[in-house]
């Protein structure tokens, strides 16, 4: 072919693609400089300005719509007003007056029945807060914000030998710890997810658990400085010795950031309603096998044999025997705990420095029996036990040390 003819061919080859590549292709951030899509994305990125952004995020998003609005206003109305009062009285009614096996009313209406347990606990309590979260967490994925808040927390991460695509697990673990586990499984290296689930277990409390505490220590600034200084140190130092111990090294950090944008409605609607359902209906077992075992541990006299076992550790940590139910359930379901710690110093059974001692040690102490269960199915059987054993031993030294120096 002569180079001329070859040369000529090139050159519309060349305009075609160019052609092609300028109607398909946008390019990011040339065209996005000086835009308000360009000038957010450099706020969200930046230390200065992307922390002070990531604290509002968390204050109006987590705090005030997932732990105010969900876990209080709607928490409230569908577990006092839906089935305290509607729902829980008809069944027990019905149920009683149909059956004449007494053992069978208490499984299904009981103090741990299957319905007023178990059901109720998933679709009253923890569901409202599921759903708000994941509608708040669609809105920030689609709009583009968390992989910029994974490039501004990579270096902090990096100190406890992950990087800054652990951060969406652990925002998804003030959620919930147990869907939070699951998504740990999208880091690429199993040392990292092993460091991930046990920071997360150890921690991270649920935004049922949180709120709660916050709601007590509000008006204890000095507890509250000492809770939060107390678990940031012992999270921290827990996550520097395991990314010592745990074999294996940091994977590497690469992130595409997308450019931010107004979320889609019907992408936010569809991406929420899909991770609530599935949730549901994965919990939604969990719950009533729970309430099966509360149920059989009552009544063969179990549970209160535990609860007396327990007695003298929460002693130890200087508690009031009264304590040691709210340790006991509060393996079962983290808020459990949380609110038998509110009821207590509502009614002035604990003293200031108890109730300091009282909640490190539940937000250290081993996480909920379906975020266990998570656990051992993420992790392994062996992994997952290390990891429940360590959090128990750790969150019991906290609350001895606390009790001693504080």
């Amino acid at each position: 072919m002569p180079a001329d003819r070859y040369l000529g061919e090139l050159s519309v080859f060349k305009e075609t693609t160019d052609r092609l590549v300028d109607a398909t292709v946008r390019c990011g951030q040339s065209k996005r400089a000086g835009s308000l899509a360009g000038i957010i994305d450099e706020l969200t990125r930046k230390p200065l300005t992307g922390v002070p952004i990531l604290l509002l995020v968390l204050y109006f998003g987590l705090y005030q719509t997932v732990g105010k609005f969900a876990a209080e206003t709607m928490v409230d109305y569908l577990d006092k007003f839906i089935f305290g009062q509607i729902i829980n009285p008809i069944l027990k009614k019905v149920i009683a007056e149909n059956l004449s096996y007494e053992w069978l009313v208490s499984l299904l209406v009981g103090d741990y029945g299957i319905i007023t347990l178990g059901l109720r606990y998933a679709a009253a309590i923890v569901l409202p807060v599921v759903a708000v979260f994941f509608l708040l967490f669609a809105v920030l994925e689609d709009s583009g914000y968390l992989p910029r808040l994974a490039l501004l927390v990579n270096n902090i991460l990096k100190l406890i030998g992950l990087n800054g695509r652990a951060a969406i697990p652990f925002t998804l673990g003030f959620g919930c710890g147990t869907m939070a586990v699951i998504v740990a499984r999208t880091l690429e290296s199993r040392r990292d997810r092993l460091i991930a689930t046990l920071l997360l277990a150890l921690a991270v409390p649920c935004s049922a658990q949180l709120v709660l505490v916050l709601a007590l220590l509000s008006s204890k600034p000095t507890v509250l400085i000492l809770w939060c200084g107390i678990v940031l140190s012992i999270s921290m130092f827990a996550g520097v010795l395991a990314a010592r111990i745990i074999p294996g090294s940091p994977a590497y950090f690469y992130l595409e950031l997308p450019q931010m944008r107004v979320p889609m409605l019907e992408n936010v609607i569809f991406k929420a309603y899909t991770r609530i359902v599935n949730y549901f209906f994965e919990i939604l077992p969990i719950f009533i096998i729970v309430s099966l075992i509360l149920w059989s541990a009552d009544r063969t006299g179990i549970l209160a044999e535990i609860i007396r076992v327990v007695k003298p550790l929460t002693v130890c940590m200087g508690l009031p025997q009264e304590f040691s139910k709210i340790f006991v359930l509060g393996f079962f379901r983290r808020d459990y705990g949380a609110a038998g710690l509110y009821d207590m110093f509502c009614n002035n059974q604990l003293t200031e420095h108890q109730l300091l001692v009282a909640a490190v040690f539940l937000t250290l102490f081993m996480p909920c029996i379906a975020q266990c269960a998570v656990m051992y199915k993420e992790c392994g059987l062996i992994p997952a036990s290390m990891i429940v054993g360590l959090i128990a031993a750790i969150a019991f030294a906290s609350g001895l040390l606390t009790n001693l120096l504080f």
